[in-house]
């Protein structure tokens, strides 16, 4: 087969995953390469790492299907950063973290709700450990904080070769604390957290009541901070708020700056929708954003998320996006919004409907009777609360945020792939958003 003829099937594999799958389709899908296609296997070349964990955790099933369809053969696919760019990338022996590609301060949509917070992310990331040490966010979920997090990274891995950063989330910081002491390497553990340029942990919130881990953290941070390291935290609330955190503690979450993060305006709501469908190559006009605005008020993620089911809704129909269709697929949504929905509301209906019980749901027990209903549980409360990953996981299990956001990708998979979960799905939302019908 002929480089052309591979670069036209490519395009059209790339064409094909933008309609199954908007929710996740990008602008920068046009910078993907084939690195090899040997009829039995694809392997797509991406710009960088980010990129190819963002593939590989949200568009793999997508692309696969994609490429079937248009080869009409089974197909494997993989990403990998391409030839152009692994050379940079072979050079680059520091710690990278597995950042957003989205999340850049290019895409984060400033206004007058985060307009300290985003200006104190960019100083800190031109001036590491010299400008707000410590960098303390806070705000609801779904207003920015962790896009503010990972775009201070890009940042500093652009300007500082050889940059050490760690980024995580304060459940994996706890769970890697708590390895380190079962596998007896907390030599290990300090090596990994007490010698970085930076040290980024979303939702600082989940210390509390972890003694043992605020006493870790608490060295952790007075090694860094003593070294001229740059510290940034988040929490959902301010540092004097969070129960159960020892004081030392919060007397040094307040020694630098302190920014908070509010729900955002009409305005930047707008521009924040605009922002977002331009990133994944869509196109939307000003009065559609404007109606998604008005309806939505809550967070940026649920703006995602009516984006997304707009343009779900247009590609399953094969209509264009107008006003009229965009009011029909955000009707119940904003219905939606006007009840709130609890973890709980969500395990109810889903362990009633699978005769299961809570306590299995969160045992260790990895059967297909429990785990498919434990990952719907994780799935629907990712859509229908404002609940943070680790919470819902703490919910479930105490399990950490990356076992939600797989489970959440597996579902999200079947229900495109699999006709009986995507009415089941449909008939517990239902049941979720409307009232438990107890016969």
């Amino acid at each position: 087969m002929s480089a052309h003829e591979v670069a036209n099937i490519f395009t059209d594999i790339v064409a094909r995953v933008r309609a199954m799958d908007p929710a996740n389709a990008r602008t920068w899908f046009d910078d993907l390469t084939v690195e090899r296609f040997d009829g039995g296997s694809i392997a797509i070349g991406c710009p960088d790492e980010s990129n190819v964990r963002f593939l590989h955790e949200n568009c793999r099933s997508s692309f696969t299907r994609a490429a079937q369809q248009i080869t009409g053969h089974l197909v494997t696919v993989d990403f990998v950063v391409g030839a152009a760019d692994r050379r940079v990338a072979d050079q680059a022996e520091w710690s990278r973290p597995a950042l957003h590609p989205d999340y850049t301060f290019e895409n984060f949509v400033v206004g007058p709700s985060n307009r300290l917070a985003h200006a104190s992310c960019i100083a800190v990331g031109q001036s590491l450990g010299q400008t707000y040490n410590p960098l303390f966010l806070y705000g609801s979920a779904g207003l920015g904080k962790t896009h503010l997090l990972h775009a201070v990274c890009h940042e500093v891995h652009k300007r500082i070769a050889g940059s050490v950063i760690q980024l995580l989330s304060c459940e994996d910081f706890v769970n890697r604390f708590i390895r380190a002491i079962e596998q007896g390497n907390i030599t290990g553990f300090h090596s990994q957290f007490r010698t970085v340029d930076a040290l980024v942990i979303d939702d600082i919130q989940f210390l509390r009541e972890r003694e043992q881990s605020q006493e870790e953290f608490f060295h952790t941070y007075n090694a860094l901070y003593n070294s001229g390291k740059q510290i940034i935290l988040s929490a959902d609330s301010p540092p004097n708020e969070i129960p159960s955190i020892e004081a030392r503690l919060i007397s040094r979450f307040n020694w630098g700056l302190v920014a908070r993060i509010d729900p955002p305006s009409y305005e930047t709501r707008v521009a924040i929708v605009q922002k977002k469908a331009h990133l994944r190559g869509l196109e939307i006009n000003d009065e559609i954003a404007e109606y998604i605005a008005r309806q939505v008020q809550a967070n940026i993620r649920e703006l995602e998320g009516a984006l997304t089911t707009i343009y779900a809704l247009a590609t399953t129909l094969g209509e264009p996006v107008d006003l009229r269709l965009a009011q029909t697929a955000l009707e119940g949504q904003i219905k939606l919004a006007t009840k709130h929905i609890s973890i709980t509301d969500i395990i109810d209906v889903v362990t009633d409907h699978f005769d299961v019980r809570l306590t299995d749901l969160q045992s260790k027990r990895r059967s297909q009777s429990i785990t498919v209903p434990r990952q719907i549980c994780m799935y629907l409360a990712r859509n229908l609360t404002r609940h943070s990953l680790e919470e819902i996981g703490g919910h479930l299990g105490g399990r950490d945020h990356t076992t939600v956001m797989h489970a959440c990708s597996k579902i999200a998979e079947a229900q495109q792939s699999d006709p009986q979960m995507q009415a089941l799905l449909s008939e517990l939302t239902k049941r979720v958003t409307q009232g438990r019908q107890v016969a």
